[in-house]
């Protein structure tokens, strides 16, 4: 019984968004290799895969065609690598953010992508090609958007890839899109371009969109990350900072002046912490650390009061606490990593 039991305990450990989307990632691809199998020609499946001629029909495939994988070879490594990424997403994010977070990047992803191919086949006329031949399937835009978050909560982690390539993680979302950049230059837009949509969209989100969890003790909550290491501009090589700036500082003035980015009330605290679990927690042990150090130097300032000898006559006078010294003033400190300057642009925030 403990040998049947053991798996059960094993799923039911895997915090539900997790698990429900490794199951329907499973099911979908087994049934679309199945009915791949049992044809003859090679039928598209258009409601199971994203295809831009008949997205109108299915428009549920905008974000079930991430379930589809159309190889054996590309289900394994989605199981490789996304449900235990999402594992730990979810465990600091909670199930409701990281449900978000997963919807947000798929979907805006497919649809900047079905786009694209509508304005390629007005340009160029061939149906064939762009509504038609190009069929967006499986989890590159999850895979880069989790490469993104990584960054965010773990950018110096150094991970081995193969046995043999050691990488940190920050760099590891660029490399991604150059590989994006080669295969849409070599003529395999579909489905790699869905990899740059998802790099920039899962930014956005977790830059600006994400509510940060347990940060409601006061002020409300906050939203996104505008620490100056999670900035735009650190994607690119310093060369071409200027030009990014730029753009990325004008992009942000006008979703401002209409209002496209949440604010919250909180304090400025919160915006700097990097550590997973939330920002209020951080701010919160900051401050408990703080007040320890206060009081025991508050403790060390206080003389011990004078003693009396055993055999003196007279009325006893209550000690008196002795002043604390002029040249030990006592000092609140804020232990953590200095404030850093919120500029309130994508350039330099």
């Amino acid at each position: 019984m403990a040998i049947l039991s053991s798996p059960l305990q094993v799923v039911a450990s895997i915090p539900p968004v997790t698990r429900y989307f490794t199951a329907a990632t499973v099911v979908f691809s087994l049934f679309y290799l199945y009915c791949q199998w049992q044809s003859d020609n090679g039928v598209a499946l258009p409601y199971l895969t994203l295809i831009p001629g008949s997205s109108l029909f299915y428009p549920w495939t905008l974000f079930t065609s991430a379930f589809v994988e159309t190889s054996i070879i590309e289900l394994i490594v989605t199981l490789i690598l996304v449900p235990a990424s999402l594992k730990y997403l979810e465990r600091l994010w909670g199930s409701i953010e990281t449900l978000k977070f997963i919807f947000v990047t798929i979907t805006i992803s497919n649809v900047i992508a079905l786009a694209l191919n509508w304005i390629e086949f007005f340009v160029l006329k061939n149906a064939d090609l762009f509504l038609y031949g190009m069929h967006y399937h499986g989890q590159m835009a999850l895979q880069i958007g989790i490469l993104v978050a990584f960054t965010q909560l773990i950018p110096e982690h150094q991970v081995q890839l193969f046995g043999v390539l050691r990488a940190r993680v920050k760099t590891l979302p660029m490399a991604y899109v150059t590989f994006s950049t080669v295969m849409c230059i070599i003529g395999f837009q579909c489905p790699y371009i869905v990899i740059q949509f998802g790099w920039l969209f899962s930014w956005i989100w977790l830059r600006f969109y994400k509510k940060n969890v347990g940060d409601a003790l006061t002020g409300g909550p906050t939203y996104g990350d505008r620490s100056e290491t999670f900035a735009f501009i650190r994607w690119f090589p310093p060369f071409i900072h200027t030009p990014i700036t730029l753009l990325a500082n004008t992009a942000h003035t006008y979703a401002t002046q209409f209002h496209l980015i949440p604010t919250g009330g909180s304090d400025l605290e919160a915006n700097y912490s990097q550590t997973p679990g939330g920002t209020r927690a951080e701010a919160e042990r900051r401050r408990a650390m703080a007040l320890k150090a206060l009081d025991q130097r508050l403790a060390n300032s206080v003389a011990p009061p004078p003693s009396t000898p055993p055999n003196s006559t007279g009325p006893r006078q209550p000690p008196a606490a002795a002043a604390p010294k002029a040249d030990a003033p006592v000092v609140l400190t804020t232990l953590g990593t200095p404030e850093e300057t919120d500029e309130g642009d994508l350039g330099k925030v």
